[in-house]
């Protein structure tokens, strides 16, 4: 006796292991159950997939059977993969939010840092301005490079203690006049 069935089975696109019950009924009959498993497959909704049932005699059997399970178990195989794909590819979003999570908090945290450095020092040039140390006050704002959000607020400061230690030729002679 020489058949083709393994054969077929190799012709057939799936991954996984095929499940293949053969049960003889009380008549001539057979019912032949079919079930595709994917070990790889990690998502627990494998499980609720059936298997195929045919019912018929051996003959309808030995003429239909590849006929019958071919199409199904093959897409069935696809949606396995699928799955799992999907999965890995979850899995993978997770990690790259996980990431992009920490470097937006890094971001924040040195982002706060520079705004404490940023309020030190104008504290440290206000105190300063206090004890009439202009110059010194001056020199404590800190450079608009290092706070280019800060531009408009640095320049303003500086002037007004420029103004302080620095005198304006223009205004004793508008006052002389």
């Amino acid at each position: 006796m020489n058949t083709n069935f393994f054969n077929q089975i190799a012709q057939m696109n799936i991954e996984g292991s095929l499940q293949i019950n053969i049960q003889k009924t009380d008549t001539e009959n057979y019912i032949v159950s079919v079930l595709l498993q994917n070990e790889q497959c990690g998502d627990q909704a494998k499980n609720s997939i059936a298997p195929l049932i045919l019912n018929g005699t051996s003959q309808d059997l030995d003429s239909g059977f590849f006929q019958n399970i071919t199409q199904p178990i093959e897409q069935t195989s696809a949606l396995l993969v699928n799955m799992e794909q999907y999965l890995k590819a979850e899995e993978n979003a997770k990690r790259h939010s996980a990431m992009q999570k920490e470097k937006v908090d890094k971001e924040k945290k040195e982002q706060e840092a520079k705004e404490k450095k940023y309020q030190q020092a104008m504290s440290k040039a206000d105190k300063l301005e206090v004890e009439k140390e202009y110059r010194k006050a001056w020199t404590a704002v800190p450079e608009v490079n290092d706070f280019p959000n800060h531009a408009e607020e640095i320049r303003k400061r500086r002037k007004e203690l420029s103004d302080q230690f620095e005198p304006n030729l223009f205004k004793s002679q508008l006052i002389n006049n």
